[in-house]
C-alpha cells in the first residue's frame, strides 16, 4: 500500500512506517501531523485517483527532527572579463516518519 501526496507543492509517494525528508516544516519536534492533501491511494483491493484530492484518507505522521541538507554551491565565470560569482545554499528540511494511512 502506498500514497501520493502533496507536501508544501511536492508530491511524494510514502507509504507506512518509512521515514522522509520534506521542505522545512512548522511543527515541533516529537508532534503529531495529519496530511490531508492525497492525490492517490493504492492498496490490494485498487487504485482511488483524486480530483484533486482523495476524500476520507488521511495519512498520520510524526516529526523527527529539523535539519539542513548538503550545502549546493553555485559557480558562475564570464571568461576575459574577472567576472566571478561563488554562492552556496542549504535547504532547510524535515525529517518524518509516516505513522498511519487510512
Amino acid at each position: 500500500m502506498f500514497v501520493v501526496v502533496d507536501i508544501q507543492g511536492q508530491q511524494l509517494k510514502i507509504s507506512e512506517k518509512n521515514k522522509y525528508y520534506v521542505p522545512r516544516l512548522k511543527e515541533e519536534i516529537n508532534s503529531d501531523i495529519s496530511l490531508d492533501k492525497v492525490l492517490l491511494y493504492s492498496a490490494d483491493d485498487g487504485v482511488k485517483v483524486g480530483a484533486p484530492f482523495v476524500d476520507g484518507i488521511k495519512v498520520s505522521a510524526k516529526v523527527l527532527e529539523h535539519l539542513k541538507d548538503d550545502t549546493i554551491h553555485v559557480f558562475k565565470k564570464k571568461r576575459r572579463t574577472g567576472y566571478r560569482r561563488n554562492r552556496g545554499h542549504r535547504q532547510q528540511l524535515t525529517r518524518i516518519e509516516i505513522t498511519k494511512i487510512g
